[in-house]
């Protein structure tokens, strides 16, 4: 059939159409590429000087620390309303960053926090979590301990005593549900040097920024006095990252 003036210029625009889809696409069946995703915050974690980890962008613009310890149920109350907002709200998108710094109040919050502490960096927090969230259920005998549960607690050396409060806590059972072995649990509470540093750190927070309660926070460097829960935290954190 011979070509009339209108399909030949059909034929022209559909020729044409498909030259520029080509060139769109930069060439036949490769599609144009996409937007890279945003960095999810939440997946970097990074030990510093004080024995404690961040979670977030180092580089963060609001900086938040935490003092927390694990014998404090206020702290455990905490964990539980503020880890959703923080994570989805202020670290996700890197603007802010949290510290966990590690507040010693007793051997028990001491044998936690030797655990916390057990492996690379990327599992503290996940760590963290598990302890706080599951914190009514393993403090118990902290509660009302009998006289040689005591004992077991304070007679021996270090690693005979972290060992015994581990065991009468549950502790073994706790980790082994993290996927760590009894031995791998062992070798991270027989780290003396580590509990003598966070026993320091402690001192030093009550010393030197007269950190008095947990949860205690620290705001850009500034102690935030009479804060001790996330009611009284979440305004001064939206006030700093409008």
């Amino acid at each position: 059939m011979k070509d009339t003036p209108h399909t030949m210029v059909r034929t022209a625009l559909t020729a044409l159409t498909a030259f520029a889809t080509v060139l769109l696409l930069g060439g036949a069946g490769k599609p144009l590429p996409s937007a890279p995703h945003p960095q999810n915050w939440n997946n970097t974690v990074t030990a510093t000087d004080h024995d404690s980890y961040v979670l977030g962008n180092p580089a963060a613009a609001v900086k938040l620390v935490e003092f927390i310890s694990y014998t404090c149920p206020h702290c455990a109350h905490f964990e539980g309303e503020a880890d959703a907002p923080l994570r989805l709200g202020f670290v996700a998108s890197g603007k802010g960053s949290v510290e966990v710094r590690n507040f010693l109040r007793d051997p028990i919050d001491m044998t936690v926090a030797l655990l916390t502490h057990c492996g690379p960096p990327s599992k503290f927090f996940l760590n963290h979590t598990a302890f706080l969230r599951s914190q009514d259920k393993w403090i118990v005998p902290y509660e009302n301990p009998s006289p040689l549960q005591k004992q077991r607690w304070s007679v021996g050396d270090f690693k005979t005593r972290i060992r015994n409060i581990a065991a009468d806590f549950h502790f073994y059972e706790i980790m082994q549900t993290r996927g760590y072995t009894r031995s791998a649990v062992d070798t991270c509470l027989a780290n003396e040097p580590l509990a003598k540093r966070l026993a320091q750190h402690t001192d030093d927070a009550v010393d030197k920024l007269n950190i008095n309660g947990t949860p205690g926070f620290m705001l850009d460097g500034i102690v935030l006095a009479g804060t001790y829960s996330w009611d009284a935290l979440r305004p001064q954190l939206e006030a700093r990252t409008r």
